[in-house]
C-alpha cells in the first residue's frame, strides 16, 4: 500500500443514472484523522458519492482511492471501510454485544479478543453495561451508539456515516453531534458524514464539502464555508439572509467599487477577476448596523424577539429588504415597525460573490 496524505483521494469520479448525472467529474482530498462532510439538498450527489466511496455503487468512470490504493470495482466488503446507516440495521434477534462483535466473528478473530473488543467499544459508546440487552429494550439514541460501536469495531480506514442521526428528535440529535465528535477524536479514524442540516454540519466538521447539482461547489472549513461563501447557492444554502445584486462600477487593484440599487455605492477590500460585471454581495444580519450616520434610509417593516436578540426586517427605499440582527437589550436599538432607521456596514464585513448566474 502506498503512502498518502489522504485516507481517501477522488478523481474525475462520475455517476450516472439512465440519463441523469449524479455525480459530475468530482475532485477531492479527504484528509487522514479528519471529520469530513459531504453537505447539500437532496440530490446534489452526496450520498452517492458516499456509497461509492464504500464500494456500494460503482462509478462509470472516475477513480477512488483509499491509502492510495485505487479501489477499481473492489465490492464494499473487500474495502478498508464501514458504514453507517441512518436506520442503524441492528440485528434485532442478537444482543447489543452481539451485534458489535458481529463484524469481528465474521472474521474469525479469536472469542477472547472479540469480547475485549466489544466492552472497548462499549465503554467508547458510553453504554458499558448494555451489552446483554436487545436493541428493542434501547432508545433511539442508544441504538444509533450500538451501531457507531458495531462499524468501529473492525478498526476501518475511513467510516462513512450516512445521515446517521436523521431519525432522532432534535435535542437527541444535537447530543448525539457532540459526541460523535469526541468519539472520531478519541478513536483517531477519518469520518466521512453525509447531511443536509448546515448546522450539523458546523458543528462537526473539520471540512465541509459543499455539493450542488452532482458537484463540488466549495470545500473548506467551517468558518470558511459559512464567513467565505464563494457562490451565490452557497451563501443561499449556509442560510445568508441578504444577498444584494450588485455592478462593478469601478476598481483599483485589491480594491472594488460596487453599485448596489439606483443610488447607493460600497468600495469594498475584494479584487474581483478581471471581466467581471455582475456580483453578488452578502451581508450577515449580525453585521448590519443600525443608526448609523451617513447609511441607507430604511423603514422597519418587521421585528422578531430570538431571545438573546432582535431580528429587525427593514425596507430600504428602492425596496430592497434587509435583516438586522442585534442584542435585544440594546437600548440604543429598541424599534418598532414603522420606524425610519439609518443602516450600514462596514465594507470588510462585506462577502463579494463573481455572479455565478444562480438566483439560489
Amino acid at each position: 500500500m502506498s503512502e498518502s496524505a489522504s485516507d481517501v483521494s477522488i478523481r474525475k469520479l462520475v455517476k450516472r443514472f439512465g440519463a441523469t448525472t449524479a455525480v459530475d467529474a468530482i475532485n477531492l482530498e479527504v484528509p487522514r484523522g479528519a471529520f469530513v462532510t459531504f453537505l447539500g439538498p437532496s440530490g446534489c450527489g452526496k450520498t452517492t458519492t458516499l456509497r461509492m466511496i464504500g464500494g456500494f455503487e460503482h462509478p462509470d468512470s472516475g477513480q477512488i482511492l483509499i491509502q492510495g490504493e485505487d479501489m477499481g470495482n473492489r465490492p464494499a466488503h473487500r474495502r478498508d471501510t464501514s458504514m453507517v446507516f441512518q436506520n442503524y440495521a441492528l440485528f434485532p434477534h442478537m444482543s447489543v454485544a452481539d451485534n458489535i462483535g458481529f463484524g469481528l466473528r465474521e472474521r474469525k478473530r479469536p472469542k477472547a479478543e472479540i469480547r475485549q473488543r466489544v466492552q472497548e467499544m462499549l465503554e467508547l459508546v458510553e453504554l458499558p453495561s448494555h451489552g446483554d440487552r436487545k436493541p428493542r429494550q434501547l432508545s433511539g439514541g442508544q441504538q444509533q451508539r450500538v451501531a457507531l460501536a458495531r462499524s468501529l469495531v473492525i478498526e476501518p480506514t475511513v467510516l462513512l456515516l450516512d445521515e446517521p442521526l436523521g431519525a432522532l428528535d432534535l435535542k437527541l440529535r444535537k447530543q448525539m453531534q457532540i459526541e460523535l465528535k469526541r468519539i472520531q477524536q478519541q478513536v483517531g479514524i477519518t469520518f466521512i458524514y453525509v447531511t443536509h442540516d448546515q448546522e450539523e454540519a458546523l458543528t462537526m466538521s473539520d471540512r465541509i464539502v459543499v455539493m450542488n447539482h452532482g458537484r463540488v461547489e466549495q470545500e473548506g472549513t467551517a468558518e470558511e464555508i459559512f464567513e467565505q461563501p464563494r457562490t451565490r447557492f452557497v451563501a443561499n444554502f449556509m442560510g445568508a439572509e441578504n444577498i444584494l445584486d450588485a455592478t462593478v462600477a469601478d476598481r483599483d487593484g485589491a480594491t472594488t467599487r460596487l453599485r448596489l440599487g439606483s443610488d447607493r455605492e460600497v468600495t469594498v477590500p475584494a479584487a474581483l477577476p478581471d471581466g467581471t460585471r455582475n456580483a453578488a454581495v452578502v451581508i450577515r444580519p449580525e453585521k448590519v448596523r443600525l443608526d448609523t450616520e451617513g447609511g441607507w434610509h430604511g423603514r422597519i417593516l418587521e421585528r422578531v424577539y430570538k431571545g438573546s436578540t432582535m431580528s429587525y426586517l427593514i425596507g430600504l427605499d428602492d425596496g430592497t429588504r434587509i435583516t438586522a440582527e442585534v442584542a435585544h437589550d440594546d437600548p440604543a436599538h429598541r424599534h418598532v415597525a414603522g420606524d425610519e432607521v439609518m443602516l450600514g456596514c462596514r465594507p470588510e464585513d462585506l462577502v463579494v460573490i463573481p455572479d455565478d448566474g444562480e438566483g439560489g
